[in-house]
C-alpha cells in the first residue's frame, strides 16, 4: 500500500540536503496553507514546535487561523534547517523591541542567516537571506477591499496625489502596490509601524520599475534599498525589500513548499523592480 504524504513526512522531520545560499541570493518560499489539510501532517508539524508555540496554536478561535499558525511555524523551522544543520525542533527565536522575530542559535547567527515572514488569506511568504536586512509583505488583492481614504491618512502626499489620478477601476490595485512596498520597507528596517508611512514614498518611473524617496528625519538613504514585486497567483501581490550589500544586485529564487514534504522552484514574472535590480531576477 502506498504511504500517505503525512506517513512519509512523519518519518523524516528534517528536509534532506542543505541548500546553498550565497550573499548574492535571496530565497523566497511560498506555502498555500489551505491546501495543506491532512491532519496527520499537521500532527507531524506540532512535533516540531516548542512549548510556547504549542500553547499558542489553540488560542486562535477560527480553524483557518490555527492552520495558518501551525503551517507558518513548521515552514519557518523546516526551511531554516535547509540552510544550517540544525534540527527543526532546535530553533530558538527572539523578538526585538518592535516585535520582529530573529534567530538566537549561534550557528545561524555566525552564518549571517536572517529571515522575514508575511501572510495573507491562504498564503504564507518567507524570505531568507544572508548578511543583509530583508522585509517581505503579501496581500490578497481580491479577498480584501479597502477604502482609498486610508491613503489620505497614512500615505505621503506624492502617493496620495498619484493614487487620486489613477483611473477608479485601478485604484484598489495601485493602493496595494504602495501598501505592500511600504510594509516590506518598514519590516526590513525592523521597526514596524513606528516608522511613519507618510515619511517615505514610492514612485513608478514606468510600468516596470520602482523608486523610493525617504524623508531626512528617518535617517536613511534610499540608495541603501532595492525592491521587487510579483504575483505568484493572480489574487496575490508580494513585495520584497532588501538591503544593498556590495555592488552586486542579488538574485531572487522563489520556491513553493509543503513543509516536511516537498518544495519546487517557481518561475515568476517580476512586475516591478528597482532599476538596478532589473537584470538580477530569476
Amino acid at each position: 500500500m502506498k504511504a500517505s504524504a503525512a506517513d512519509r513526512a512523519s518519518h523524516d522531520t528534517v528536509e534532506s540536503g542543505i541548500i546553498p545560499l550565497t550573499t548574492a541570493e535571496i530565497h523566497v518560499w511560498l506555502a498555500f496553507y489551505d491546501e495543506i489539510s491532512e491532519e496527520r501532517l499537521h500532527s507531524a508539524y506540532r512535533e516540531l514546535l516548542d512549548v510556547a508555540e504549542k500553547e499558542q496554536e489553540p488560542r486562535f478561535y477560527f480553524a483557518r487561523d490555527r492552520r495558518r499558525y501551525l503551517v507558518t511555524r513548521a515552514l519557518v523551522r523546516t526551511v531554516l534547517s535547509r540552510y544550517v544543520s540544525i534540527d527543526p525542533r532546535e530553533w530558538i527565536f527572539s523578538t526585538n523591541a518592535y516585535g520582529r522575530p530573529d534567530v538566537v542559535n549561534a550557528q545561524a547567527r555566525d552564518a549571517g542567516l536572517s529571515f522575514n515572514i508575511s501572510h495573507t488569506h491562504n498564503l504564507i511568504v518567507l524570505g531568507v537571506t544572508r548578511r543583509r536586512a530583508l522585509g517581505v509583505d503579501v496581500e490578497n488583492v481580491r479577498a480584501r477591499e479597502v477604502s482609498i481614504d486610508i491613503a489620505d491618512r497614512y500615505f505621503a502626499p506624492r502617493e496620495v496625489a498619484a493614487l487620486a489620478a489613477t483611473p477608479p477601476h485601478q485604484q484598489q490595485y495601485r493602493f496595494f502596490e504602495y501598501w505592500t512596498f511600504k510594509e516590506a520597507y518598514i519590516k526590513a528596517r525592523g521597526m514596524g509601524l513606528s516608522l511613519p508611512l507618510d515619511k517615505f514614498s514610492f514612485h513608478y518611473p514606468d510600468d516596470r520599475t520602482v523608486e523610493i524617496a525617504i524623508h531626512p528625519e528617518l535617517a536613511d538613504d534610499s540608495a541603501r534599498w532595492q525592491f521587487w514585486q510579483f504575483r505568484p497567483r493572480p489574487e496575490y501581490l508580494v513585495a520584497i525589500c532588501a538591503e544593498r550589500v556590495g555592488t552586486q544586485s542579488p538574485s531572487l529564487i522563489v520556491r513553493q513548499a509543503i513543509p516536511m514534504l516537498s518544495d519546487n522552484q517557481c518561475a515568476v514574472d517580476f512586475l516591478r523592480v528597482s532599476e538596478e535590480s532589473a537584470l538580477a531576477t530569476t
